[in-house]
């Protein structure tokens, strides 16, 4: 299935069998394609193709993106602005291509077939399949989250059981205040993307994504203690209970809720929205306590 922004049938064509988009002559259309490829005869002015490669015989005046794909560009072809290929490569027949002063390009040819399958089948995110790469991903994920949670209950154990006794006391409050967090920083950086200059967009982008990382390893930490510990509690008798098989259980717990298909979306916000309110509450020493 393909969408792209069309101003007459002439300027767009598809192939029989529905793979591929040819740009005949269309210098102000921004091109966007998904699960196809794209070919540049003539002229266009940006192209954005995802689970499909690029390939430029003409000029494109602004920025060409694939994601899933590479990017290919003729011999006397024209790139006037930046070149992004995530999952896939860049490539020039010329060894001098003809670009835009000072534009970039940016590659990282890793997951190119991965990409690919998920911009041809979104609804793959939702509900992935269960292979054994699968299985192996999840027992890895296991051994990772086990490791890093015992190392940081083991370096900051006060941080970890305060963070467990907040979760415990006000967890829907903590979640509620880390979701509204979340919307808002992520609609704060959607729109200093588009009003500010691209140095500052980009240093505020990752001061946000770096805030958000730390703040979901800490959540997650947390979370998995406080589920371990529940666990422990309605399964096990006193005698028998651990830090360290409550910080197994909290980890097995998680990593299940994390690959039931559709459900993961749910648990993966939680864990960002409750690690979110954790961090912003940190300091709170009375209006997390019951009365």
């Amino acid at each position: 299935m393909g969408v792209f922004t069309a101003f007459a049938q002439t300027q767009l064509t598809t192939s029989d069998d529905e793979k591929t988009v040819t740009v005949n002559d269309a210098p102000e259309m921004d091109v966007i394609a998904f699960g196809k490829s794209v070919i540049v005869k003539n002229r266009a002015k940006s192209v954005l193709c995802i689970g499909g490669d690029v390939l430029v015989e003409g000029r494109v005046e602004e920025d060409v993106v694939a994601f899933g794909g590479s990017i290919s560009q003729r011999e006397n072809a024209y790139i006037g602005g930046h070149i992004f290929a995530v999952g896939g490569t860049y490539k020039s027949e010329s060894q001098k291509p003809l670009r835009g002063e000072g534009k970039e390009t940016i590659m990282i040819a890793a997951f190119e077939d991965e990409l690919r399958d998920l911009a041809q089948n979104p609804a793959q995110i939702f509900s992935p399949s269960f292979t054994w790469a699968f299985l192996l991903q999840r027992l890895l994920s296991i051994l990772f989250w086990f490791v890093v949670t015992f190392g940081i209950t083991t370096l900051a154990p006060g941080a970890v059981s305060r963070g467990v006794a907040r979760f415990q006391l006000s967890a829907a409050k903590i979640i509620g205040i880390g979701l509204a967090v979340f919307l808002l920083a992520a609609t704060f950086t959607i729109i200093s993307a588009g009003f500010l200059p691209d140095y500052i967009s980009v240093i505020l982008g990752l001061m946000v994504f770096v805030l958000m990382l730390m703040s979901y390893v800490f959540g997650r930490v947390a979370l998995q203690v406080s589920f371990g510990k529940l666990i422990q509690k309605r399964l096990l008798s006193e005698r028998n209970q651990s830090e360290t098989l409550s910080i197994l259980l909290g980890v097995l717990t998680w990593t299940l809720l994390l690959s039931i298909p559709y459900v993961w979306t749910i648990a993966l916000l939680t864990l960002f929205a409750g690690g979110i309110g954790l961090v912003l509450t940190a300091r709170s020493k009375t209006s997390w306590q019951r009365e």
